[in-house]
């Protein structure tokens, strides 16, 4: 497939237009014109683009990608390392963020509620992506902890009483911790995220609503992961995704 066809494709697909990012969406890195093989990961990290040098990749299919608003824009030190391998081995890179969270049947948030076996009811925050789920039954939230850790393979952080019953679920996937007032609003009594602040322990204390930290990029591997699978089904493409282990 030639890259600015594939290009095309992803930009169909995800409708980067529609939000308002903190970076490029789309193909920040241009190689080989021709794509055949590529390498799908949460973050453009050196240890993925080696990853992708050793599979003979065409493409970098990320979604945390590069070229952040705020940020040092001096190519220097990590970041020459990481361009320079890209362009030695000519492979191009494709990042794609809130289009990959908010995708409603390839988005990270899509992708947890099919993990979990949560129907989205109705969405909330920014760009819609948060989202809410009713329960079939009742169930304790160290039920939901549990269940979170055998999903996501680590040991997630709850804020809450095991033991309190859980009806109302919200999530949003990687650093959504700031979204957790709009979920209680939501009428949320368990709001799972990424991440967690200081301030969060505080406000899920005095609300009563339960927080799941369950991992920035264990809740946020699958949007990627699925959306290789789109590719490999629907473009014929070689996608295998590498998980670069990260415990945050």
């Amino acid at each position: 497939m030639r890259r600015d066809e594939l290009a095309v494709y992803l930009d169909g697909l995800l409708e980067p237009a529609r939000f308002h990012d903190y970076c490029p969406n789309g193909l920040q890195v241009e190689g080989r014109r021709e794509v055949r093989r590529i390498v799908c990961g949460v973050t453009a990290s050196q240890a993925l683009i080696e990853a992708a040098v050793a599979r003979s990749a065409d493409a970098l299919l990320v979604h945390h990608g590069w070229f952040w608003k705020g940020e040092d824009g001096r190519v220097t030190g990590f970041r020459k390392r990481r361009l320079q391998t890209l362009l030695a081995h000519d492979i191009n890179l494709f990042a794609y963020h809130l289009p990959l969270d908010g995708h409603a049947e390839l988005g990270n948030n899509a992708q947890l509620a099919a993990r979990f076996g949560w129907t989205v009811e109705r969405r909330f925050g920014e760009h819609d992506l948060g989202c809410f789920a009713v329960l079939p039954a009742p169930t304790f939230a160290g039920d939901i902890t549990r269940q979170a850790e055998q999903v996501l393979g680590r040991p997630p952080l709850l804020i809450g009483d095991t033991q309190q019953e859980i009806t109302r679920v919200a999530w949003c996937s990687g650093g959504a911790q700031d979204w957790f007032e709009a979920a209680i609003d939501a009428g949320a009594d368990l709001f799972m995220s990424g991440e967690i602040s200081e301030q969060t322990t505080h406000l899920a204390r005095e609300t009563g609503v339960a927080y799941l930290a369950a991992g920035h990029h264990a809740t946020e591997r699958y949007g990627v992961m699925a959306l290789g699978a789109h590719l490999a089904a629907h473009c014929g493409l070689d996608c295998a995704f590498v998980d670069i282990d990260n415990p945050v």
